[in-house]
């Protein structure tokens, strides 16, 4: 959960520059002297020359003194300070679960209403994820928010317990130096897409765009590097929960990252990134689909699954064509919409393999992925419907007649 202080008398207050400030456990409304932090589990831990940073760092605290009431702090960097602003403590693990009261009922309640994806934020350890993992009951992807450095620390364990992976950059730049967060945005992007994870590249990427209808050419630089790095989705936040300009926000980061995917060098700065596949039949077979796909001209890659594993593999090897995926799980498709270049549909399940070639080639016209004379790659597991068998790869040519009398 977000750390916060309390609220003030006037609403506000200002720390003077090298002034002192304390944090306590007082409910009392605060003043330009102290204010409450209604956080006990911070009292005791603290200890002397550690910071606090409020109001993402525009404000710069140093500990004095700490007890088990109250924490003494010098003010670094002073300024206003109002009620409810945000606290962030990057030199101590806070002994605070990831998931609040609050979090579990909301938790409860996605989960009964079928929300494909949970963002854990503030992840410190993989124990975070466990416990939000159980409360989910098997029902949701969880992708963790990596926006505190005690998570980098055990980056390797939160990818493996993850389905996906947010570099949140707006606190993870509030606890760092801002010179530290774009080699790290891209360690763990890199990280992630080595495990075959989908991760997204997150906060103030348009920033601008809250209040104008054009981005700045910085912000058009940094969708586009997390654009050419791989990452599987880059998002907005503010700019549309928030912003005058939301469609617009939209627009310009699409056009972005397709001008990005144009770029003759953009595969290549991709597959720089090595991506060996595992000792398996499916990680070979997902590599082989990118290897033929480069060799002779493919349309696109059909990928029959249930769980979307097999289609998370053929993206983590970044083919130069789109990725069909065909699941008979409306849940899965869902899911699989920030996988890179996946396009997911839902569709009736398959018991042959005659019948897996022809609905490939119906779906790869319906949805533009190819025309008569195209070739595609089927991928899938036979016997049909068992998961963990991907077992099978085939090129087929489309004839072009494939949707004639055929309603799925």
């Amino acid at each position: 959960p977000k750390l916060r202080v309390g609220k003030f008398k006037d609403g506000q207050a200002v720390i003077r520059h090298s002034g002192h400030f304390t944090l306590d456990q007082n409910p009392e409304l605060g003043d330009e002297t102290r204010v409450q932090l209604p956080h006990p589990e911070l009292f005791g831990l603290l200890e002397k020359g550690q910071r606090l940073l409020i109001n993402d760092g525009k404000i710069r605290l140093k500990v004095i003194r700490a007890d088990d009431q109250e924490i003494l702090c010098s003010a670094e960097v002073g300024g206003v300070i109002s009620d409810r602003k945000g606290v962030n403590v990057p030199d101590a693990e806070v002994p605070i679960p990831a998931l609040t009261d609050k979090d579990r009922k909301d938790l409860a309640f996605a989960m009964d209403r079928g929300v494909d994806w949970i963002g854990l934020s503030f992840v410190q350890r993989p124990e975070d994820l466990a416990e939000a993992r159980r409360l989910m009951g098997g029902k949701g992807a969880l992708c963790a928010k990596i926006e505190k450095p005690m998570a980098i620390r055990r980056l390797d364990e939160i990818i493996e317990l993850s389905d996906g992976i947010m570099v949140a950059r707006g606190d993870l730049g509030v606890e760092l130096e801002p010179q530290e967060v774009p080699p790290l945005q891209k360690r763990i992007v890199n990280k992630a897409r080595t495990a075959g994870k989908p991760v997204i590249v997150a906060t103030q990427m348009l920033e601008s765009m809250i209040e104008s209808p054009a981005p700045t050419r910085a912000e058009v630089s940094d969708v586009a590097n997390a654009v050419y790095d791989g990452a599987d989705t880059v998002m907005l936040s503010a700019e549309t929960a928030a912003g005058d300009w939301p469609e617009e926000a939209v627009t310009i980061m699409h056009r972005i990252a397709r001008q990005v995917e144009s770029d003759e060098a953009y595969l290549e700065r991709v597959r720089f990134l090595d991506t060996p596949p595992d000792a398996t039949t499916a990680d070979a077979l997902a590599h082989a689909c990118m290897t033929v796909a480069d060799t002779v001209t493919i349309e696109a890659i059909t990928v029959f699954t249930g769980s979307g594993s097999t289609a998370r593999r053929v993206a983590r090897e970044r083919p130069n064509v789109p990725v069909l995926v065909l699941t008979p799980s409306m849940r899965t498709a869902r899911r699989l919409g920030l996988l890179w270049g996946a396009h997911a549909v839902a569709t009736k399940d398959i018991g042959s393999f005659e019948e897996m070639i022809a609905k490939g080639k119906r779906m790869a016209l319906r949805h533009g992925f190819g025309r008569a004379g195209s070739k595609l790659i089927a991928l899938a597991g036979v016997p049909f419907g068992t998961p963990g068998s991907t077992n099978l790869l085939h090129v087929v040519t489309i004839s072009g007649d494939e949707l004639e009398n055929h309603d799925s």
